[in-house]
């Protein structure tokens, strides 16, 4: 993928904008991170450049001055949300990201359990992390957020809920996914800090849409993409239009409740600090952007892509066709379509060659299409990893690098003793073949160290994987579509 985006720039202008902001409110600043703070993939498909890891080395160049606190809602702890691309819960999200944070060096001081109303598990939730030595803070439901103000900046609103105790001038406040209640949080600090006399300020830190490109541009459209389950717009921030006569592009959560956030503050502090939602981001993507065509190409890639997984959510059930809907909309303003996508012409051509069985097509970085079909042996998505890794290793297509001997084996225990109706080997499996092969044969060893270079290649294939070809894919760093059909006609897939 050809660069388009000045990392070091971009670590170097968000934290200086951040250290201004802490400057700017007395020396305490409360910075809400929308999106996600650990592996921001969408970023780096969109902004190609842009490292997963950006927002982390940023907090870094500031770890001296900034703590963590993580904040997540009661019900979804009750109800087990689980993070989609991780597949996992939010709790159990907490857990990771704490560990994470502090392995690379960053201080996490509490944990913020929003909307407590005595949920049980989140009862559960709280004494284990505080079994872990870990501050745990509840903050309530209030009647009427956010549009009651007088009852929200009141004892009875931001005032029933514990203050959080912090150390640092920078406080990061950051969730396992939307909803958490993050800016609630950072109001509710406000409310207190102001009680004890203590100056701070309110900031947000949320990397899309981004204000200052145009709003129609690929790059704000894939965030509407990504975000079509949410019913986010991108929109001209009108309160900065008539403060500055300059357009800034917002989204339209941020517009509609601009002027209850400023009440909000007026009640709190006085006055507000801010003439527009565009005023509190602290986004400094826009100005690291120094080749168009190649974010714009990206993004494009990426509208697709969340196109396919609309429909393939669809065909699972787990949508009504709204979101996949809503994405053929952004493609027709884009002008772009699923033909655009080259691995899924390859992938359907392979199939059609094939009596319809499944295929799978990889791009490689020099353009060039590898495909791999069903077999006895392999599924379909096995077979194109490994012509992938073939054919960037300089091996023959014809070369077997993992025996059928050493594969036999594997079948048999897989049939035999784990009673899998499916002989063939997933990706993971064959990965392990693969390491075992390597130590005596130099073609895997090659093809080994080739894995590496998977990562950022666009796949697609003909119908849904299994959850283990996806996930591996997903290790791989492989950007994999799909159709939105199964193989079978099974009613339950794993």
């Amino acid at each position: 993928m050809k660069i388009g985006f000045d990392n070091e720039k971009y670590l170097k202008m968000q934290s200086e904008e951040i250290s201004k902001r802490i400057e700017r409110f007395g020396g305490k600043l409360y910075l809400e991170f929308g999106g996600k703070l650990l592996d921001d993939f969408h970023a780096s498909r969109v902004l190609p450049g842009f490292e997963p890891d950006s927002k982390l080395r940023m907090l870094k160049n500031l770890s001296d001055v900034a703590e963590i606190v993580i904040v997540i809602n009661a019900a979804d702890i009750e109800s087990n949300k689980r993070r989609g691309d991780l597949d996992i819960t939010y709790d159990a999200d907490v857990l990771r990201l704490i560990d994470e944070y502090e392995r690379l060096g960053l201080y996490v001081g509490s944990v913020v359990i929003s909307q407590f109303a005595e949920q049980p598990t989140a009862k559960l939730f709280k004494s284990k992390l505080e079994a872990r030595n870990k501050k745990v803070f509840l903050q309530y439901p209030i009647e009427g957020y956010p549009f009651n103000v007088k009852k929200i900046v009141s004892p009875d609103g931001f005032g029933k809920n514990e203050y959080i105790e912090t150390k640092r001038p920078l406080i990061v406040i950051t969730a396992p996914g939307p909803g958490s209640g993050k800016m609630s949080c950072c109001l509710s600090q406000l409310y207190h800090d102001n009680l004890r006399g203590i100056k701070a300020g309110y900031a947000k830190f949320e990397t899309f849409p981004i204000w200052n490109i145009p709003l129609k541009h690929p790059v704000n459209l894939a965030y509407e993409a990504a975000t079509a389950n949410l019913d986010d717009v991108n929109m001209i921030d009108p309160y900065h239009l008539e403060a500055y006569g300059k357009s800034a592009v917002n989204y339209n959560r941020d517009v509609e409740v601009f002027p209850v956030l400023n009440a909000i503050f007026e009640k709190i502090e006085g006055q507000s600090p801010y003439k527009s939602p565009t005023d509190m981001g602290v986004n400094m993507a826009g100005n690291c952007i120094f080749d168009d065509n190649a974010v714009s190409n990206a993004a494009r890639e990426e509208i697709i892509r969340r196109y396919f997984t609309a429909l393939c959510e669809q065909a699972k059930g787990n949508s009504d066709g709204t979101e996949a809907s809503k994405i053929e909309i952004l493609m027709n303003q884009t002008g772009i379509s699923v033909d655009d996508r080259a691995v899924t012409i390859a992938a359907l051509s392979k199939s059609l060659e094939t009596g319809g069985q499944p295929a799978v097509a990889i791009e490689l970085d020099d353009g060039k299409i590898v495909t791999g079909k069903t077999s006895a042996l392999l599924g379909a998505a096995s077979a194109a990893m490994l012509n992938a890794v073939k054919a960037i290793a300089g091996i023959d297509k014809e070369v077997d690098l993992i025996s059928p001997t050493l594969i036999a084996p594997i079948q048999e225990l897989k049939t035999g003793i784990l009673s899998s109706v499916n002989p063939r080997l997933h990706t993971d499996e064959v990965l392990i073949a693969l390491a075992i092969a390597s130590t005596t044969d130099d073609n895997a060893r090659k093809a080994m160290d080739a894995l590496s270079k998977l990562k950022g290649l666009e796949a697609h294939s003909t119908v849904i994987l299994s959850s283990v070809d996806n996930h591996t894919f997903k290790k791989l760093g492989i950007n994999l579509t799909s159709e939105p059909r199964y193989q079978s006609k099974r009613l339950f897939h794993k």
